[in-house]
């Protein structure tokens, strides 16, 4: 995997995701254990050396990945 390169929160990434999947339940996060990962940046400035840029963003990504999915599903029936 290649980061894009912005920081996201996983509550914010945890909501895109609820949005591009249209998810309407609710997200809980169990705040007596706040010890784990809040946020997790990659570091992609390696391959952006070498003039790589992203060409897609997280949200439409996801999207993607969710239609081929779904997709992927209709073709094995």
């Amino acid at each position: 995997n290649v980061g894009y390169g912005i920081d996201i929160s996983i509550k914010n990434l945890a909501e895109l995701i609820a949005g591009v999947t249209k998810f309407q339940g609710q997200i809980i996060f169990d705040s007596n254990k706040p010890d784990g990962t809040h946020q997790k940046l990659m570091d992609s400035s390696c391959i952006q050396s070498l003039g790589w840029k992203p060409s897609v963003t997280l949200a439409v990504g996801l999207q993607n990945s969710l239609d081929d999915y779904i997709e992927f599903g209709r073709i094995l029936g």
